[in-house]
């Protein structure tokens, strides 16, 4: 008798385990599990454990519920914008959370018309949690510029950067830089001398910033100078040379005719400016005779009438 009633209920207990295993005649898909978010970086990647169904291809579909969804819409689901009908147990999320704020997320599995059931993270996501990284550092030299690379993170980020002379009691200069993943110059070194970098991230929306990196040296020796630099002097000095004493002539002959100007004597002054020449003069009037006005006219008197 007891042995009846054990079988009656195993009996009833599968035909009541019938309705949750067929909807309208088809099996109901299993749920994903083990839902997490792994983050970094301001990365958000909601993973799950996938449903095991050998030979077929499961799509995966995300939701997520903000706060004001969560505390006065909570029947209202969002669709994440990269994840509906996606193969990989996993949906990059970061689009998705934008405010820094409690975040409820889901997935379920499709198989052709059939679907699983919701399964939703069991705490709420909140971004402020993500890790933060020191960033990859890449220093360099560009003659004597302290050139400076840093790994593009996104629009978050921003990059405190610390550098200084390699020496006792250096001091620590400090820019901050946007992530623009170029590179950077962030001081003019001296020959001789090293200096070194380091450098954390700072995200503004989250108030946080990470560790400082390794820092990171270069050094500068006493190089020669670049060949366009040399040339450059090089006909810069020769112009010099070229230039220099002209200008001091030129100058000086300035000089001369403003304190000391050459005379240019007249024809007349220059013709009887000495005794010889009055001489030599008058004894040419004589030969030739002198002319006189009179009342016929002008007339020419030999010298000899004048003795």
């Amino acid at each position: 008798m007891v042995l009846e009633d054990i079988c009656t209920s195993l009996v009833l207990w599968f035909f009541a385990l019938i309705p949750c295993l067929l909807t309208d005649g088809v099996a109901i898909l299993p749920a994903p599990s083990n839902l997490s978010v792994h983050s970094a970086n301001m990365k958000h990647l909601l993973v799950w454990s996938p449903v095991a169904l050998p030979g077929e291809t499961v799509y995966y579909s995300v939701q997520y519920q903000g706060e004001y969804e969560s505390l006065y819409r909570s029947h209202v689901w969002i669709p994440s914008s990269l994840c509906s009908l996606t193969e990989r147990p996993q949906c990059d999320v970061s689009d998705d959370i934008t405010a820094t704020v409690p975040y409820n997320l889901r997935v379920r599995a499709t198989l052709g018309s059939r679907t699983s059931a919701w399964s939703t993270l069991k705490q709420p996501f909140n971004r402020n949690s993500t890790v933060l990284t020191p960033p990859v550092v890449a220093i360099s030299k560009d003659g004597f510029h302290l050139v400076i690379e840093l790994e593009d993170l996104g629009p978050h980020f921003e990059f405190l950067v610390a550098y200084w002379r390699r020496e006792p009691g250096a001091k620590e200069h400090l820019k901050v830089l946007r992530n623009e993943g170029v590179p950077v110059h962030l001081a003019t070194m001296e020959p001789g001398a090293a200096y070194c970098v380091k450098a954390q991230t700072f995200v503004k929306a989250i108030q946080r910033h990470s560790a400082f990196s390794q820092p990171e040296c270069v050094e500068v020796r006493g190089e020669a100078l670049p060949l366009a630099l040399a040339l450059f002097a090089f006909v810069g000095f020769m112009l010099i040379l070229a230039v220099v004493p002209l200008s001091v002539w030129k100058m000086g002959q300035l000089l001369q005719y403003s304190c000391c100007p050459a005379v240019v004597l007249p024809d007349t002054l220059m013709t009887f400016s000495t005794g010889d020449s009055l001489v030599r003069a008058g004894a040419e009037q004589r030969e030739a005779g002198y002319e006189l006005e009179t009342e016929s006219g002008r007339e020419t008197w030999p010298a000899e009438a004048f003795s």
